[in-house]
């Protein structure tokens, strides 16, 4: 069975499904924090690996490369490279990077939205562990 003969609007539809670790894959790439500020940064349009660095705080230069890389390769984002000295590389999303934006942008704003609660969650906790 597949996910397309599915009804993958419940989790249950998924987590039974042989499809699981194709999903988990998918997932992880596009869960993944760094991931996930690269497609909002790039939803502006198409950025130089100098912005981005410079852009996403905390970030290391082999981190983004790797991250980009790895957009790249499940066809999120497009890398042009132009044969000028010093060489100009120019990242931007594809179609199916374009399609992850809503989404991911939702997910920012609910991040947000919540990081008061969730801090004051996490402080409740952490007292609560300590006595």
């Amino acid at each position: 069975m597949s996910l397309s003969t599915l009804d993958v609007t419940t989790p249950q539809a998924i987590m039974h499904s042989a499809d699981c670790p194709k999903v988990s894959q998918v997932l992880a790439r596009v869960g993944d924090k760094w991931s996930v500020l690269i497609i909002m940064m790039l939803s502006n349009g198409t950025r130089r690996f100098s912005d981005l660095k410079r852009d996403i705080g905390g970030i290391s230069q082999r981190m983004l490369t790797i991250c980009l890389r790895g957009l790249e390769r499940d066809g999120l984002v497009e890398r042009t490279v132009y044969p000028v000295v010093p060489p100009k590389v120019e990242y931007a999303l594809t179609d199916l990077g374009r399609s992850l934006c809503v989404p991911v942008k939702a997910l920012g704003t609910w991040a947000l939205t919540h990081t008061a609660e969730i801090e004051a969650a996490r402080a409740a906790f952490d007292a609560k562990t300590e006595d």
